[in-house]
C-alpha cells in the first residue's frame, strides 16, 4: 500500500451497523470482535497511537491487497486524526491490546469511487484483519505497579544509587524480548545517570530490595522511533517485570546494627586481637553465600590487620564477647566491581550476620575471679595452693559461648595434681594458685595459656576457655628433688634423735618411725602423692651408704651439706 492509501482522508459521515446481506450495500463500518483478550486496561481512543499488524483482503473476492505481515513490520499511527482512512480510524477505536477484529469498510469510508494508485479499484468494500500489538498516548507516563512487597524495608532506590536487579522484558502484546534470567546474572546500572532508558530511571526510584515490579514505559521513554536492534520495535510499548537483588550508593558507608548484647560486655574487641566467630554470609535479598555454620567451624582471624574484606575488619572492632550483629558492607568495602569468580557477583552489598565466639589479645594475661571464699581464709588466714603442693579440685571447662567441653563431675574421683608439675595447662595451673580449700573460682584463659593454635581433642583451635574451680583438698608439697622437708629447724645434732633406743644403729623400722613422728608433730613434710612407705624406703636406702641394712652416724649426710648430692632424693 502506497502513502496515498495509508493517508488518505474521506470525511463522509457513517455509523457502525451489521452486516445488510447480500446485495445491500454496507453504510457504516462493519466489527467483528473476534478475539477479545481476557484483560484490557486499557482501550484506543482518539489521539492514541497505535502499533497494530493487519491483513487487507477485499470483500468481493478475499483477493488480498496489503499485508503488514508481509513486510515483516507492525503498522504505526496515530488515531482520530485524519491519519488513517475513516473507516480504520473508527474500526480501531475501543479496540484493545491483542484483541483479533475484522474491520469491514464501505467505500466511501475508504477510497470511494475513486479507488487509489490502481491498488484499491473504485467503490471497493475493505476487509482488515487487525492484531492490536500496542497503543499509547503522547500524555502517557511511566506506570508502575508492586507485584511483590518486602516486609522490611530499610533503603529505597535513590537518584545515583547502583542497583542490580532481575527482569523479563515483553511487549505490550506480551512478546519477550530479553531476560536477565537467561544469563543468570543480574542487569547493573547507575539509576537517573543515563546509564537506563528514561522510562527504567523513573520505574526504579522508591524499590526495596526483594520487591517485584512491573513497569510499563512508553515508547517515548525507552526506545522511541529506532527501537532496538531486532528486539524491540520502533514505538514499542515496554513492560518490564523486575526483581530488584541489591543497591547502594557509592558514598554509602558500613552499617552495624547489635541484634544481641551480653549482659556484661566486660572489654570489647580492638585492633590487633584475635577473634573467633560464627557468621552467615547473605545479599541483601537474603540468598546465602557463605556460612560457617555449614562448616561446623569459626572463622578465626586477627582484627584490623588486613585478612579479611575491609567492611567485616571495621565492624568487628567494638564489638563484645557473644554480640550477635548484622553488618551490611557496600561494594566498595568488600570485593568491589569484579566481585568473587561465581561465589560473589560484582558490586554485590554483602549482609553478614556475626556471632562473636570469643576473642583474645597474645598480651592477654590469665583472668581470675574469686567467687567465694570460706570464712576461715578471710584476711589472709589459712594455708592456700602453691608450686609443688598436690590438690585436689572440681571443674567445668566450658568455651565463652557457653559450650560444656569438659567436666570433674563427668568421673567418680575429682582430679588431683601437682601444681607447677607441667600435669595441666599452664592458664589452668594459675588459676588453681593460691586457693583455699572450699574456694571457688572462675578463670578465663587465653589460649596461648591453653591449647594453643592447634585446640586439642575436643577443643577446637585458638579457643578462650572458662573455668570453674573448686579446691577440694590440699597437701602441701616439698620442693623439687626433695621427697621431705623439715617445717623449720631440724634436730640437732640429727642422728641421736634419730636413733630412738640408743644403739648408734637405726635400722629402717626405727629411722621410719623417727620419719612418721616428725610429720605427725607437724615439723616435717613428706612429697604429698606417693606412698609414704616407698618415700621412707628411698630416703633409708640413699642414707644406708655401705648397704648393711642400717644407718649408722658417719653414713648420715644432709643434702645441703652435699656438694654434689648422689642423688635427688637425699633429702636429709
Amino acid at each position: 500500500m502506497d502513502l496515498a492509501l495509508r493517508w488518505l482522508l474521506l470525511c463522509l459521515p457513517a455509523l457502525r451497523g451489521a452486516d445488510p446481506g447480500p446485495g445491500v450495500p454496507l453504510v457504516d463500518v462493519l466489527i467483528d470482535r473476534y478475539h477479545i483478550p481476557r484483560a484490557c486496561p486499557r482501550e484506543v481512543r482518539t489521539e492514541d497511537f497505535v502499533r497494530y499488524h493487519f491483513n487487507g483482503t477485499f470483500h468481493a473476492d478475499g483477493k488480498k491487497f496489503d499485508s503488514s505481515h508481509d513486510r515483516g513490520s507492525a503498522f504505526i499511527s496515530q488515531v482520530g486524526l485524519g491519519r488513517l482512512i475513516t473507516g480504520m480510524d473508527r474500526g480501531l477505536q475501543g479496540m484493545c491490546v491483542n484483541e483479533r477484529r475484522k474491520i469491514t469498510i464501505p467505500p466511501h469510508l475508504a477510497y470511494g469511487s475513486i479507488g487509489t494508485g490502481g491498488v484499491i479499484p473504485p467503490d471497493a468494500v475493505l476487509v482488515f484483519d487487525v492484531l492490536l500489538l500496542d497503543m499509547w498516548s503522547s500524555e502517557d507516563q511511566v506506570q508502575t505497579r508492586t507485584l511483590q512487597k518486602t516486609q522490611n524495608c530499610k533503603r529505597s532506590v535513590a537518584a545515583s544509587d547502583f542497583v542490580r536487579y532481575h527482569y523479563n522484558g515483553t511487549l505490550l502484546c506480551g512478546t519477550a524480548f530479553d531476560t536477565s534470567y537467561s544469563g543468570n546474572k543480574t542487569y547493573n546500572a547507575y539509576v537517573s545517570q543515563g546509564d537506563l532508558i528514561e522510562g527504567l530511571d523513573q520505574g526504579l526510584l522508591g524499590m526495596c530490595v526483594g520487591e517485584r515490579r512491573l513497569i510499563i514505559v512508553p515508547p517515548f521513554l525507552a526506545y522511541g522511533e529506532k527501537g532496538y536492534g531486532s528486539l524491540v520495535p520502533p514505538q514499542a510499548t515496554l513492560v518490564y517485570e523486575v526483581v530488584l537483588v541489591d543497591v547502594f550508593n557509592p558514598k554509602d558507608d558500613l552499617v552495624v546494627e547489635a541484634l544481641e548484647l551480653p549482659e556484661d560486655c566486660g572489654r570489647t574487641i580492638k585492633k590487633g586481637d584475635y577473634i573467633r566467630y560464627h557468621y552467615n554470609g547473605t545479599f541483601q535479598d537474603g540468598t546465602t553465600f557463605d556460612s560457617s555454620y555449614q562448616r561446623n567451624s569459626t572463622y578465626n582471624t586477627y582484627v584490623g590487620m588486613g585478612y579479611v574484606i575491609a567492611g567485616v575488619d571495621r565492624a568487628l572492632e567494638g564489638l563484645c564477647m557473644g554480640q550477635r550483629s548484622r553488618v551490611t558492607i557496600p561494594p566498595h568495602l568488600a570485593y568491589g566491581e569484579n566481585g568473587v569468580g561465581d561465589l560473589i557477583p560484582g558490586s554485590a552489598v554483602l549482609v553478614f550476620h556475626i556471632l562473636v565466639v570469643d576473642f583474645h589479645n597474645p598480651e592477654d594475661a590469665v583472668e581470675i575471679r574469686v567467687t567465694h571464699r570460706p570464712a576461715a581464709c578471710e584476711g589472709g588466714a589459712g594455708e592456700t595452693s602453691e608450686v609443688d603442693d598436690l590438690i585436689q579440685y572440681r571443674y567445668n571447662c566450658s568455651l565463652m559461648d557457653g559450650t560444656l567441653l569438659y567436666s570433674s563431675d563427668d568421673y567418680d574421683v575429682a582430679p588431683v595434681t601437682t601444681l607447677g608439675a607441667n600435669k595441666v595447662i599452664q592458664g589452668l595451673d594459675q588459676g588453681l594458685t593460691g586457693m583455699c580449700v572450699g574456694e571457688k573460682r572462675e578463670v578465663v584463659v587465653p589460649p596461648h595459656w591453653g591449647h594453643g593454635e592447634e585446640g586439642a581433642k575436643g577443643v577446637p583451635r585458638s579457643a578462650v576457655l572458662f573455668f570453674q574451680l573448686e579446691l577440694l583438698e590440699l597437701k602441701k608439697g616439698t620442693p623439687e628433688g626433695y621427697m621431705f622437708v623439715w617445717l623449720g629447724d631440724g634436730p640437732n645434732p640429727l642422728f641421736p634423735a634419730m636413733d630412738l633406743d640408743g644403739d648408734d644403729q637405726v635400722p629402717l623400722e626405727e629411722f621410719s618411725a623417727f620419719i612418721r613422728l616428725q610429720v605427725r608433730e607437724g615439723k616435717g613434710r613428706l612429697h604429698p602423692g606417693m606412698e609414704a612407705d616407698y618415700i621412707i624406703k628411698d630416703m633409708f636406702d640413699n642414707q644406708d651408704r655401705n648397704k648393711d641394712g642400717k644407718i649408722e652416724a658417719d653414713e648420715l649426710r644432709l643434702k645441703a651439706d652435699e656438694e654434689e648430692p648422689e642423688s635427688p632424693r637425699e633429702e636429709l
